[in-house]
């Protein structure tokens, strides 16, 4: 039996639909299917399956574990909970492969797919191979079995196990209705100290506010109950648990690059030199802190799958992204897990004698930015226009690095230019040391996308 997918659902780094309109149950069993099929022609069997508290999310779980059996797998269902923690199953179970069906941070009405195969990523060309399985209806055949293996209490038991304070805290934590809130609830009666969660009952409709922590907005409740409770930081989750937000005791954001560097300044005390990633989008702060503590930064694509295939090639311990995506290789696996990130965030604070939160942050380098600004752009003109001022930078001389994108370095600092892998949109960011070289660095920014057609919005902080 062949199948088609929606156009619009096979994505870079994951496969997403609004359910009901571009994705159904019909859908999820042929993806159990055809990655069923995928684990098999690879010599595998074991697929572990988790879902995340949508409400559409049982159903699609029901249909993919339907379609995997289908395909002759063993099929473990590990549960209801965070991405991270399907993403552990399938390394402590030493499964063949892995799927979470979650639609992360996005609108209730949307629901996907986040895969592993073989310990790997499964993402870009994989993605659109399950495509091709689906549309040949060239797909294994067998009879396989369901378990139920629910993992959440090894889960936290290793959530715990490398947790390093040395004082009690006074933590604040958003799970924002999302995924993690389960999970959460049993770490923080785990943790010492004085623990306050908000939002912790999974609901995938998502009443109190979006999941998302890399919006300001989203984390005005938090901001507020730290304030209120005296606490020492807070932390929030996107709707699934691999990114993280986090607020210092004065209620001040941290941005992804900045809990990196914090981060990594601890990790190099006990490995120094060792190679640390930040995606393309992070402050030049960042390579600058982790060079002057020791280490060696390393710029890497946006994307969280490509981060952990670049992990995997350098052997680098710690890496991050923008969006609150950190991934540990030192004593954890090498994925992205917001609670685990949260963790060590923890224990760095809580060993520190002398020191907040608050008073390491206003240590670091200050410099003035935008915050990531996304603006439409058709898909098939997204890459043209960078490529056209790519061609533009070059033929002047400018200095650019082309990894992902144009980032581009000048006097006041630097800009950044990228299509989105996942939307028909293009992604800008400056920095600068001052407001007028900020205002300077827009100015160029603007000039070339004019050239290309494209207006820059307004805003920027």
């Amino acid at each position: 039996m062949i199948h088609g997918f929606h156009p619009t659902i096979l994505r870079e780094y994951d496969i997403r639909g609004i359910v009901g309109e571009t994705l159904f149950p019909i859908d999820a069993f042929h993806i159990g299917k055809a990655f069923g099929t995928r684990v098999r022609r690879a010599g595998g069997r074991v697929v572990c399956v988790g879902w995340d508290g949508r409400l559409s999310s049982p159903d699609l779980a029901a249909a993919v574990v339907e379609g995997l059996a289908a395909t002759g797998c063993q099929v473990r269902r590990v549960g209801r909970g965070p991405t991270p923690m399907l993403y552990f199953a399938a390394k402590v179970r030493e499964a063949d492969g892995g799927i979470m069906i979650t639609g992360s941070h996005n609108p209730p009405t949307h629901n996907g797919f986040k895969m592993v195969l073989g310990g790997k990523p499964f993402f870009g060309p994989d993605i659109r191979d399950l495509g091709r399985i689906a549309a040949e209806g060239d797909f294994a055949a067998g009879e396989g079995e369901v378990v139920d293996d629910a993992i959440a209490a090894e889960y936290v038991e290793r959530l715990v196990q490398d947790y390093d304070g040395a004082r009690p805290l006074t933590v604040v934590w958003d799970a924002g209705n999302g995924a993690a809130g389960e999970v959460l609830g049993d770490l923080v009666g785990r943790l010492p100290g004085r623990h306050v969660v908000l939002f912790g009952e999974v609901d995938g409709r998502f009443p109190n506010h979006h999941p998302d922590p890399t919006e300001p907005h989203n984390l005005r409740d938090l901001q507020d109950a730290v304030l209120f409770e005296h606490a020492d930081l807070g932390i929030a989750f996107d709707g699934d648990g691999d990114r993280i937000g986090v607020v210092d005791g004065e209620g001040r954001i941290l941005w992804g690059d900045q809990i990196l560097v914090i981060l990594a300044e601890d990790l190099l005390k006990t490995r120094p030199g060792a190679t640390v990633i930040a995606d393309v989008k992070a402050s030049k702060v960042f390579f600058d802190e982790v060079a002057r503590l020791g280490g060696h930064p390393l710029m890497g694509r946006t994307g969280h799958s490509l981060i952990k295939t670049q992990m995997a090639e350098t052997g680098a311990p710690l890496a991050g992204e923008m969006s609150g995506h950190i991934f540990f290789a030192d004593r954890w696996y090498g994925f992205d897990d917001a609670l685990y990130a949260a963790v060590r965030l923890l224990g760095v604070v809580a060993r520190w004698e002398r020191e907040t939160l608050a008073h390491r942050r206003d240590r670091l380098p200050h410099m003035v930015n935008t915050p990531e600004m996304r603006f439409d752009c058709p898909e098939e003109r997204k890459f043209q226009v960078v490529a056209e001022v790519k061609a533009r930078l070059q033929a002047a001389g400018a200095t650019v690095n082309a990894i992902d994108g144009v980032r581009v370095d000048t006097p006041d600092g630097w800009w950044l230019l990228r299509a989105s892998n996942t939307q028909a949109v293009l992604v800008a960011r400056c920095e600068a040391a001052s407001v007028d070289g900020l205002k300077r660095l827009r100015a160029v920014l603007q000039a070339e996308l004019t050239a290309s057609g494209v207006e820059l919005p307004a805003g920027g902080r």
